[in-house]
C-alpha cells in the first residue's frame, strides 16, 4: 500500500466516483445518502478539484497497485483566524480493504502533511457509533 497527496483529480473521477459510491452503499457515513447519481457524484469530485486548485483542501489517496482503495481529505480554514486549523474530512476505505490499516495509515499521513503546513488544530465529526469512531479515539 502506498499513500499519495494528490494535487487535481483530473483523471481520477471515475476511481474517486467509485469509491465514494462503495462507502456510500456500505453504509459509510460521509455525507451522502442514497439514491445518488452520477451527476451529483461527478459534480462533488469537480468541486474537490476546485477545492484543490485554489489551495483549500489537501486530497491523500491510498493505493494498491494502481488501484485507489482509500482517501482523506484536510480542508483548510481560509479565515485569518482559522490558519492554524484543518478539518478532517471524507475518511474513506473501499469495503474489500477493510481491515488492513488503510485508515490509520491515511490518517497519519494527513497529519504529518499538516504540522508540515502549519496545522496545529485538527477538527472532524463523525456519527456516534460509527465503525469509524474508535479509530479517532487516542
Amino acid at each position: 500500500m502506498v499513500i499519495k497527496e494528490i494535487t487535481s483529480t483530473v483523471g481520477l473521477i471515475d476511481p474517486l466516483e467509485a469509491l465514494l459510491l462503495n462507502c456510500i452503499y456500505s453504509g459509510a457515513s460521509v455525507g451522502f445518502v442514497t439514491p445518488i447519481n452520477d451527476e451529483e457524484l461527478t459534480s462533488y469530485w469537480k468541486f474537490v478539484g476546485q477545492e484543490l486548485d485554489k489551495g483549500y483542501r489537501k486530497l491523500f489517496l491510498a493505493y494498491d497497485g494502481e488501484n485507489i482503495i482509500g482517501s482523506v481529505q484536510l480542508s483548510i480554514c481560509s479565515k485569518p483566524n482559522g490558519s492554524h486549523r484543518g478539518e478532517v474530512e471524507k475518511l474513506m476505505v473501499h469495503t474489500n480493504a477493510r481491515g488492513k490499516g488503510v485508515s490509520k495509515k491515511l490518517m497519519s499521513f494527513m497529519e504529518k502533511v499538516s504540522f508540515k503546513i502549519g496545522l496545529s488544530l485538527l477538527v472532524l465529526d463523525t456519527r456516534l457509533g460509527d465503525v469509524a469512531s474508535s479509530l479517532y479515539l487516542y
